[in-house]
Order: C-alpha cells, then structure tokens, then sequence
C-alpha cells in the first residue's frame, strides 16, 4: 500500500464520504505501530492494524503465497490489495498482482489512492445513470 499517497488523498477521500482507511498485514501489533509511527499517520484517517494469525488474509482470499515473495519473507503473507465498503458491502476491490509480480510491487497502481478515488466517482456517476 501506498500509505503517503493515502495521507496525501485525505481531503480528496473524506469529500467522498470515507470515514476511514485501514491497512492491515500479517504482522503482529507492535510491527504495525512501529510502521504507522514511521509513516506519521497520527492524527490522520488512516489506522493500521496486525493480523497476526492471517485469519483476516485467509477469510478475504487474500493469501501471498507465491513462491518467490515467500523465499524471501519466509511465510505467507497479504497481497497487496484495496477494497471500499460502501454500509459493509464491498463495492470495490482491486488487487495489485502480476504474473511476474506477485506482491505488486513493481506495480501498486491498481490499489493506490488515486486509482481508488477514480473507482469510487465511477460507481457514484453510475448511480447517477
């Protein structure tokens, strides 16, 4: 996930009614505190939370479990994804996956902000039709 373009996107993501982002890996609470400390999301719309167990990851069918991501972090992880919920149904979801790059690294475009953003004013303008 692209955390700066999210805090960057804050003012853009409340005028369209988000009350929250949340990111989410499979690591443990202090990791992620250590991580939101080190990206300054204090203060901001965004909290990070630990999933520990990957129960979260399994449950959304999310798993990493490429080889070649799982050579070098050692166990199974979260892909890199973004999903808007719109009263708890999921109105959106993109995954930033390749077959050459499995954790979307080289690419991310598909969950940051900006290509969130677009999803969301594309639902509201179907809305609208």
């Amino acid at each position: 996930m692209q955390v700066p373009g999210y805090l960057e996107a804050q003012d853009a993501l409340k005028i369209r009614g988000i009350d929250e982002v949340i990111v989410y890996c499979v690591n443990d609470g202090a990791v992620m505190d250590a991580w939101a400390a080190d990206q300054k999301i204090e203060g901001s719309l965004i909290t990070f939370l630990g999933d520990p167990s990957r129960a979260l990851t399994d449950a959304l069918g999310m798993v990493l479990d490429h080889p070649g991501p799982m050579g070098v972090l050692g166990y199974k992880r979260c892909k890199r994804f973004a999903v808007y919920l719109e009263d708890g149904v999921a109105r959106v979801v993109r995954v930033s996956e390749g077959p050459d790059d499995p954790a979307g690294d080289e690419d991310p475009s598909a969950t940051t902000a900006e290509a969130m953003i677009a999803a969301i004013d594309a639902l509201g303008q179907a809305k609208e039709l």
